[in-house]
């Protein structure tokens, strides 16, 4: 079956159509700039040809059909016809309390999304927009849902409660959600399948570390604990977020600098992390590199980001009680060997050992061979993930 996995932003659209059997994508690309003057669309085929075309896009529906049209075009594309794609997956970042997998997406299911938007004002909004440009272009064809939260769903309540009034959990559903579950799912079955075991006997911590950074602590195949919270504001410093912070310095600088709401959320979401730290930038390749320039708020923010990690491995192997691999992810986590040594720096207490050379080059497995606990550097890949979810829910339907 061939899926299109599409991941909407407000002004954006992630596209990857796969061959789910071969499992490979067949093309790739990004819609920019939607509703602003000159729109942009790169698409990559899978032998490598790279096109861009400047268009005007002035909503989700038209950037979906400017897709399929170049997925059809007879000099760039990959299809003869529409009726190939059998079925859209869609990334959702957030399913609340009300979705613990994957979806087949209906106007019951659209109707949850639109109440949970509250929860993602910033994200849940331009997925629903992504899905019902499909549904206007092929109203036939079924979509699934595959949510960022859902991953974590099954965390126990001593670790998505948070420390306030119980009544305010119930009344506006205030708890941990955590985030970038797909990624975190799909590093821990790689694990599972190096270390040759099955992920229902292992205990996994796993860290992707890109813009956004999230870890989780994985039992048996199942989230226990992760990071990032009722928001991706929370847990670990990140290119332009705070990360874990007292709540009381927010009001307090609120009160000083008189921000008003909006003002204190862009602050904390745009304006802090590595970029707020280092004054210098929120890639981390630079501020590596201002840092070897011997600039001391670059050298801040990368032992600051490096010391979160290092100190959620510890507090992750005591929640798992024991811990047999730890997984580096995303961005940061798959291309930055300086963040994965000085992450791992004196966990050798933990029977984590890290080999410098397997390192520097960038191997799979990057732990000595003496190591009692593995140490993996696996690229994470959330649209094939998407894709097979689509592809299972979907052949279930029509059985």
């Amino acid at each position: 079956m061939k899926v299109l996995v599409l991941n909407c932003g407000s002004s954006s659209i992630k596209y990857q159509l796969f061959d789910s059997k071969s499992k490979i994508a067949l093309a790739k690309g990004l819609v920019e700039r939607i509703g602003m003057s000159g729109a942009v669309l790169t698409h990559h085929r899978y032998d490598g040809e790279k096109v861009s075309l400047v268009a005007e896009i002035l909503d989700h529906t038209m950037g979906i059909e400017y897709v399929l049209a170049i997925l059809l075009s007879k000099n760039h594309g990959v299809i003869e016809d529409k009726s190939e794609i059998g079925a859209v997956g869609h990334r959702v970042v957030h399913g609340g309390e009300d979705f613990s997998g994957s979806v087949l997406i209906t106007s019951e299911v659209v109707k949850v999304l639109e109440d949970n938007v509250g929860l993602a004002p910033l994200h849940n909004p331009p997925n629903i927009k992504g899905i019902q440009a499909v549904t206007r272009i092929m109203p036939d064809i079924p979509q699934v849902g595959v949510f960022d939260t859902a991953f974590h769903s099954h965390m126990p309540p001593k670790a998505y409660l948070y420390g306030i009034p119980y009544e305010l959990y119930k009344r506006h559903h205030i708890r941990r959600y955590g985030f970038h579950g797909t990624s975190h799912r799909f590093v821990s079955e790689q694990a599972a399948q190096m270390l040759g075991k099955p992920i229902s006997e292992l205990k996994l911590i796993t860290a992707h570390l890109g813009n956004g950074c999230s870890m989780a602590a994985v039992d048996g195949g199942v989230s226990i604990d992760t990071t990032m919270g009722f928001t991706p504001l929370e847990g670990l410093l990140m290119g332009t977020r705070s990360g874990d912070m007292d709540p009381s310095v927010i009001l307090y600088i609120m009160g000083k600098e008189g921000l008003i709401l909006s003002e204190a959320n862009t602050l904390l979401n745009k304006h802090s992390g590595l970029i707020g730290i280092s004054g210098e930038s929120s890639d981390m390749r630079e501020v590596i590199s201002s840092m070897h320039d011997g600039v001391k708020r670059a050298k801040y923010a990368f032992e600051i980001f490096c010391y979160r990690v290092r100190k959620y491995i510890g507090a992750y192997a005591a929640a798992l009680g024991g811990v047999d691999a730890v997984v580096f992810t995303g961005g940061i986590g798959e291309n930055s060997a300086d963040v994965r040594r000085e992450s791992l720096k004196d966990l050798s207490f933990l029977g984590l050992e890290l080999d410098p050379e397997r390192n520097a080059k960038g191997d799979n497995i990057i732990s000595t061979d003496s190591s009692r606990v593995k140490i993996f550097r696996i690229p994470t890949n959330e649209e094939l993930v998407i894709a097979l979810d689509t592809e299972e829910i979907v052949r279930e339907m029509k059985k």
